[in-house]
């Protein structure tokens, strides 16, 4: 095994500087007009990650004719603002579940209703949501978890733990919930049922995820995707699309002149990137009109 693992390093190549880099992507055919300030971006944007917004510009290694650096960086310039404007939607969506979710358990089952595995679906998953709770009351340092410990003796009622855990336990805890209780959710506020609200809430755990850590959304394929309604697949959406996921936030906001706000954002971000490809990430033509009709 020792020895598989050395043949393994062995193969991994060496480290370039970045005026080597700059002459690799040169004799790839990329048009680099000023290399000082390539290698001013390449000092700052590691080479590997910036070369996931050179696949489209290429075919395998060499770039299409007349294909720049500036094209490259610009590409990751929209992927980054593009990022940016989804993580203002995704609060405001993910805070609501907080909301919908803890008046819902306080009402049915109590303050302290959560603590009570027969409430949930699974023993086990319920085991893991009580763990993970416990961990970030004693992690946390926020004021009010302080109050509780002194003034309530560490009783936590589902209204204060709620937001404490993060947007991915909190999908994990309406996927737990007892299958009446996830649809009566997702038909007070969202007017569906619990089957799709529970793969919206885990496939935008996964993209918030992607997106906090800068994770490339252009030409980007989904692994875990949301549940459509026949009619949207109808309209030319593919669930493993960054589109999809667009789509869901729309139906999912509540706030409807925000919504209005990021389409008007993103289609003036679109409009001043011509490089970007709309059909990398899934887009229809008429993708705005279905974003705003959403």
């Amino acid at each position: 095994m020792e020895v598989n693992n050395n043949n393994q390093k062995a193969r991994i190549k060496k480290p370039t500087t970045f005026t080597e880099q700059i002459n690799i992507l040169k004799n790839r055919n990329l048009q680099i007009d000023d290399e000082s300030q390539a290698i001013k971006i390449l000092s700052r944007i590691n080479y590997y990650r910036l070369s996931a917004y050179m696949l489209s510009f290429k075919v395998g290694d060499r770039f299409h004719d007349g294909v720049s650096f500036s094209d490259v960086y610009s590409l990751y310039e929209f992927d980054k603002t593009l990022r940016s404007m989804i993580m203002g939607v995704l609060e405001t969506i993910e805070i609501a579940f907080r909301t919908h979710i803890a008046y819902f358990i306080a009402h049915k089952y109590g303050a302290m209703g959560y603590e009570k595995c027969e409430n949930f679906r699974n023993i086990d998953y319920h085991s893991n949501m009580m763990r993970k709770f416990q961990e970030e009351i004693e992690r946390s340092d926020e004021i009010f978890v302080q109050h509780h410990k002194s003034a309530y003796g560490g009783v936590f009622p589902i209204w204060v733990v709620i937001e404490l855990i993060s947007f991915s336990v909190l999908s994990k805890m309406y996927n737990n919930l007892k299958e009446e209780d996830q649809n009566e959710i997702a038909s007070n506020y969202y007017h569906t049922k619990g089957e799709y609200v529970k793969t919206w809430l885990y496939t935008l755990s996964v993209f918030r995820n992607i997106c906090a850590h800068y994770g490339r959304l252009y030409d980007r394929r989904l692994k875990i995707t949301p549940k459509l309604f026949k009619a949207d697949r109808k309209k030319g959406i593919n669930n493993n699309t960054v589109f999809s996921v667009f789509f869901i936030m729309g139906r999912l906001l509540k706030d409807k002149s925000m919504w209005g706000n990021f389409v008007t954002n993103l289609s003036a971000l679109i409009e001043k990137n011509e490089k970007v490809d709309l059909k990398l990430m899934g887009f229809p033509v008429n993708w705005e009109e279905l974003l705003r009709g959403v």
